[in-house]
């Protein structure tokens, strides 16, 4: 996320959603990293976030909420995620979706898309 330079392609009146899971093996770090992600959505002009996971997603979610991020969503895995946006995605919507590998994120995207779902 820390690459991302708030340039999304986006259609007038859309949402900038991000769908963020925890990062793993970020050892002493982790807690930290995972509240500057949070402050990070809120300067990139985000205005949803979904956090997938449990403790670390949740820093995330309290940090981006303090920091300004209007709309915040916490569910504990990747097929709550993609029927909660399935629910709220309106045309115009960006969504940038993004965690460590061992999240399998790519799951909810694909679920969006109606992509067969894959695991590892």
């Amino acid at each position: 996320m820390t690459e991302a330079d708030g340039d999304t392609t986006e259609a007038p009146g859309g949402r900038r959603i991000a769908v963020l899971g925890e990062m793993l093996e970020l050892g002493d770090e982790a807690v930290e990293a995972h509240r500057e992600v949070g402050r990070m959505a809120a300067e990139n002009g985000v205005d949803l976030i979904v956090t997938v996971g449990a403790a670390l997603a949740k820093q995330l979610a309290l940090a981006a909420g303090a920091a300004g991020v209007p709309d915040i969503a916490m569910v504990g895995d990747n097929g709550t995620a993609a029927a909660y946006l399935a629910s709220i995605l309106r045309p115009g919507d960006v969504v940038l979706v993004k965690a460590s590998r061992g999240g399998q994120l790519w799951q909810i995207a694909q679920a969006l898309i109606g992509q067969p779902v894959t695991g590892l």
